[in-house]
């Protein structure tokens, strides 16, 4: 077992600079979880929707992104089971499956695993690749929460689009912004641009 962080290999990502050991995968999903959790408590209710605007989103991409695919997937899992089993770190300390908004946690697993597998193909290396992978995930996202959103609300496509998809498009694109500075500039100051 090594104490140093070898260069990364080709395929690496953030928490590949990390000393490879079975603890350090354990802290990285059971931290993506928590940092999800806590960020779902930065919520602001949006008027005429059932829908939030939180930070869990921006979390869940930052921790697929970082993580890679397998443990962004694992972290988003736990985060969505413990929240589903009661834990009170879903929007606004709620918890429980199946409420209007629970399409859009599925979503977030989904869209963590693949901006994971994309920032192992190196999209969060430039501003121009970061943008392209939160806009991936967030495409994710909606894909998997306006649906839901519409069969458990009783809305139609158009309403549900308007509820749960327009009123979030500014803030993902201040989210994306924030990410295409900040993966780019973590790889720049590692000094490990692959």
């Amino acid at each position: 077992m090594t104490t140093a962080a070898a260069a990364p290999r080709t395929g690496a990502v953030l928490a590949d600079l990390l000393p490879a050991t079975r603890v350090r995968d354990i802290a990285l999903v059971v931290g993506g979880a928590v940092l999800t959790g806590l960020a779902a408590q930065l919520s602001v209710p949006v008027p005429g929707s059932p829908v939030p605007v939180t930070g869990q989103t921006f979390a869940a991409l930052l921790v697929g992104t970082s993580l890679g695919a397998r443990r962004g997937f694992l972290a988003l899992a736990l985060y969505t089971l413990a929240g589903s089993a009661g834990l009170p770190w879903f929007s606004a300390g709620s918890s429980g499956a199946g409420g209007a908004s629970f399409g859009y946690v599925l979503g977030m697993l989904l869209a963590a695993t693949a901006v994971g597998a994309l920032a192992r193909r190196g999209g969060d290396r430039s501003v121009l690749r970061t943008a392209g992978t939160m806009v991936a995930g967030s495409a994710i996202i909606y894909a998997v929460g306006v649906p839901y959103l519409a069969v458990a609300a009783g809305l139609s496509p158009s309403a549900a689009i308007s509820a749960g998809l327009v009123p979030f498009l500014l803030g993902d694109a201040l989210k994306a912004a924030l990410a295409m500075g900040a993966l780019p500039a973590a790889w720049k100051l590692m000094g490990r641009r692959g």
